[in-house]
């Protein structure tokens, strides 16, 4: 029987529950159906859903949609809830996303189908209250195709008909070809376009009235595809709760494998201290009953017992990680500890709260000893504070709410962290350039390997990842900012990972001080609907707040006011709307994103931060000086620095280019054997065979080739890692696998096939000139499979070792030899395209270029090359 992993969203009131209730009912796993008002709902069990009639948590039940076994989570709708739902998000394989017929597309629902889109999951849509409904479904999929695109397709009608083959065709093209072709369409074609989300199903109905459910489940159990699982273990943890007994319980989704129980789990935690702890029991949920069992096979979902260290959003044994959420907390807030209660005490209990829900990010302040939380908004507080009380037994009270502002930057900036006391040295520049709105921090190099090791750049980068950075002017989180390592320089002898770090870290900081830095503040996007009468007012109200307003729509005597505005304004308008119009008016509200701050100078007046006085976040470098460290401003940085500005001088490879080119002029000119190897490959220049009169050159010219050669050869050691302890420079080692690299070659492929020795020697030719031009030391090394009987060699052709190995002796083996052999003296790259040479590479600490990555590298080299002989 197939299997499913189904979500269910929507925007708050659209009947994601009542829906739920309808498939439970109409599938025979309930007998009753219950309502959300009534109270009696049957996923709906904890004590605060049922008071307060919305969905709190994720809950999961499961039917059969014909020879379809189906799992499915009902999310919450309410925008105080995202993160619940968001984390649900990594563990469906398809989405049922409810619309109400007559509220239309909501805030919400654009920002359920961002994240749909993020994480390519397929979408079915369920339009809900048809029956409440003014608009013809036509109008309906007309909107959200101008909402979201093509290919939403009205599945509640005969799908055997001309009208629905026309308008499937019209939505997904390729099915037209197949029906030109005479070849039918069948449901397996139907559930690859949907799994391709290049087809939306849409299902028109009733949830209330039982309407529109069997063309649901029909199309569950005929349109879906049940997902290929991993044979090793592997899941992924969306959940964290406890049961009635206060038992923790981790609900996961296994995607790969087989899980029983007493089985040994291990991973790191949030600290990266690593754990080991044994499954204890297995349940399987259907609402809030739960039947145990021994073992739980891929496509799962289930909660297990005994594990005290993961968190939603960890992945365990082969599942790859989740990418991240969007959603994130924008208000803050102080916990009021009880009277007589130990703080400590309640320190520990949020902190079991935030085991369930990180977004609440429960921070400890030891000098004030006060504790911290963050939230989405005023119901999800009540909801806090009822969990307390029933769960420990006391109320707590919480500090007035304040917004988390953000900030980014207006203009590009280069920032400069030198970091140099004694026997420490690293300088690196960063190119702080202002992000798409939305777009967080998003990290790059263009510094080239030539210049700073590849190892050396990837710590870099890795130490600003791991940091949350601070603006300058509030001290705010930072985004929306592109940072890209522009330049580098490590010491042969001082240099270790730490000070790179601090020298990151202060250019970042150094950047923003010079920067034109803006204060960003969360805004919503809103939706009011009031009698026509008190459209004035809401307008007014909009507009003094800073917001913005779009198209009106009128409907009798009431209208809608759509539009955004900051959260600030927005959180305690719902009070105000109901007062002046008695009750009539509402609004629904989605969170936008962030965006401009619309008060900044009063902002700035409640807030007493000084960047310079922030010791966690310096913009200052330290250079050495008279045998000390000694601090410079970040003002007068650029006047100490030892590397060029990386935004006003030419770009590091034009610089690294210029160097081979003239290191490449003055070798033609002195060797003669390695000119003829140029010669072979390249063929004969005319200018460099020229018979008339040679131009003479000056003296001058002399001492500024001198020069040039001078400094070029100064760069080039300073940048190559000295060897295992000693101090002198040695380069990179190239290992390349010759016969993976001819066999991707084209043109050494087909020379190959007629004479493979030819083939070889042509390989060669090409890797002394790369060698020689990129100043790398580099050994070829071919495998003994293509040389019956052999007896192995190793033979040296113009600065090239070539390695023909033994008979049995696999290039893996050897290649993973002499990487371990030269590992910690240098930069080693190994060149193949073949599994075992990658893996037996990567398990010795080498980097790896594919194949047809390095072709690409030595065919740029030889480019340069010709253009140099042209210039001869």
């Amino acid at each position: 029987m197939k299997k499913l992993i189904m979500g269910i969203l929507a925007h708050v009131d659209a009947g994601k529950t009542t829906l739920s209730e309808g498939l439970l009912y109409r599938s025979g796993e309930i007998r009753r159906l219950g309502r959300v008002d009534h109270g009696d709902s049957y996923l709906d069990g904890n004590s605060v859903e049922r008071n307060r009639g919305i969905t709190v948590f994720s809950k999961q039940a499961r039917f059969q949609a014909g020879n379809t076994e189906v799992t499915f989570l009902d999310t919450p709708g309410h925008v105080d809830f995202s993160a619940e739902m968001e984390r649900v998000l990594s563990v469906i394989d398809l989405a049922v996303l409810i619309i109400s017929a007559p509220d239309g597309i909501q805030s919400h629902t654009e920002t359920l189908w961002k994240l749909l889109r993020q994480r390519n999951i397929p979408v079915m849509v369920f339009v809900n209250k048809m029956d409440l409904a003014v608009r013809e479904r036509e109008t309906i999929i007309e909107e959200l195709e101008e909402a979201f695109g093509e290919g939403f397709v009205n599945f509640s009608r005969n799908r055997d008909s001309e009208e629905f083959l026309d308008d499937l065709t019209l939505a997904v093209p390729e099915l037209a070809e197949q029906v030109l072709m005479d070849r039918p369409v069948g449901d397996e074609d139907i559930a690859r376009a949907v799994r391709e989300r290049r087809l939306y199903p849409c299902i028109f109905g009733s949830a209330l009235k039982m309407q529109g459910i069997e063309y649901l489940m029909d199309c569950l159990d005929r349109y879906t595809e049940e997902p290929a699982y991993d044979e090793t273990f592997g899941a992924k943890v969306f959940k964290v709760s406890r049961d009635e007994r206060g038992e923790r319980l981790v609900f996961l989704r296994l995607t790969g494998g087989k899980l029983a129980v007493r089985t040994l789990l291990h991973g790191t935690d949030e600290n990266g201290e690593p754990w080991e702890e044994k499954v204890n029991q297995i349940r399987f949920y259907s609402g809030m009953k739960y039947r145990s069992a021994d073992e739980a096979e891929a496509g799962a979902v289930c909660a297990v017992t005994g594990l005290s260290h993961v968190i939603p959003g960890d992945a365990l044994g082969s599942a790859d990680p989740d990418s991240g959420e969007v959603l994130e907390p924008f208000m803050t807030y102080s916990v009021i500890v009880p009277e007589g209660m130990d703080v400590h005490t309640v320190l520990r209990h949020f902190r079991e709260l935030g085991e369930e829900d990180p977004k609440l990010h429960v921070t400890w302040n030891s000098e004030t000893s006060e504790i911290g939380i963050r939230l989405m908004g005023q119901i999800q507080l009540e909801v806090l504070r009822t969990m307390i009380e029933e769960r420990y037994g006391y109320t707590v009270e919480f500090g007035t709410g304040s917004l988390i502002y953000q900030e980014t930057i207006l203009d590009t900036v280069e920032g400069v962290g030198h970091f140099e006391p004694l026997r420490h040295y690293a300088e690196v520049h960063l190119i702080l350039e202002p992000g798409e709105r939305g777009s967080g921090i998003v990290y790059n190099s263009t510094l080239s390997e030539d210049l700073l090791a590849r190892n050396w750049q990837r710590l870099i980068l890795g130490n600003l990842e791991q940091k949350e950075h601070r603006g300058v002017l509030l001290g705010a989180p930072l985004t929306d900012v592109k940072i890209t390592l522009a330049a580098g320089k490590a010491h042969e002898k001082h240099t270790s990972g730490g000070d790179f770090r601090e020298a990151a870290c202060r250019a970042v900081r150094n950047g923003l001080m010079k920067a034109e830095s803006v204060i960003l503040e969360p805004w919503f996007t809103f939706r009011i609907e009031v009698p026509t009468g008190y459209v004035g007012r809401a307008m007014t109200d909009i507009q003094q707040m800073g917001g913005k307003i779009g198209n009106l729509e009128q409907s009798g005597d009431r209208s809608v006011v759509p539009g955004e505005a900051p959260a600030a304004g927005l959180m305690d308008y719902p009070v105000t709307l109901a007062s002046y119009t008695g009750g009539q008016g509402r609004i629904l509200c989605s969170l936008k994103g962030y965006d401009v701050c619309h008060n900044p100078e009063e902002v700035l007046a409640r807030s007493s931060y000084e960047p310079e006085r922030d010791l966690e976040n310096p913009a200052d470098s330290v250079f050495v000086s008279h045998g000390a460290g000694n601090i410079v401003p970040w003002d007068e940085v650029e006047a100490h620095m030892h590397l060029p500005s990386a935004l006003r001088s030419s770009a590091p490879e034009e610089s690294v280019r210029d160097m081979r080119r003239e290191r490449l002029r003055q070798t033609m000119a002195s060797d003669e054997e390695l000119r003829a190897i140029f010669e072979r490959t390249y063929g004969k220049s005319k200018k460099i065979m020229r018979k008339g009169p040679v131009e003479r050159r000056t003296k001058q010219d002399d001492i500024a080739s001198a020069e040039a050669l001078a400094r070029n050869e100064e760069i080039r050691k300073k940048h190559m890692r000295p060897a295992k302890g000693t101090g002198e420079a040695k380069s990179d080692l190239v290992i390349i696998d010759g016969y993976n690299l001819i066999n991707y070659s084209e043109t050494l492929r087909d020379l190959a096939n007629q004479d493979l020795g030819a083939a070889r020697q042509q390989l060669i030719d090409r890797l002394v000139n790369y060698q020689g031009y990129m100043q790398c030391e580099l050994i070829v090394v071919f495998d003994a499979y293509k040389v019956p009987y052999g007896v192995g060699s190793v033979e040296q052709h113009f600065g090239v070792q070539v390695i023909y190995t033994k008979e049995e002796e696999p290039a893996d083996i050897l290649i993973g030899k002499m990487v371990d052999e030269a590992k910690g003296t240098r930069s080693i790259r190994v060149i193949s395209s073949d599994a075992l040479v990658q893996q037996n590479a990567l398990g010795h600490g080498a980097d790896r270029y594919s194949s047809r990555e390095f072709l690409e590298k030595l065919e740029e080299a030889e480019k340069e090359i010709r253009e140099v002989l042209e210039e001869l």
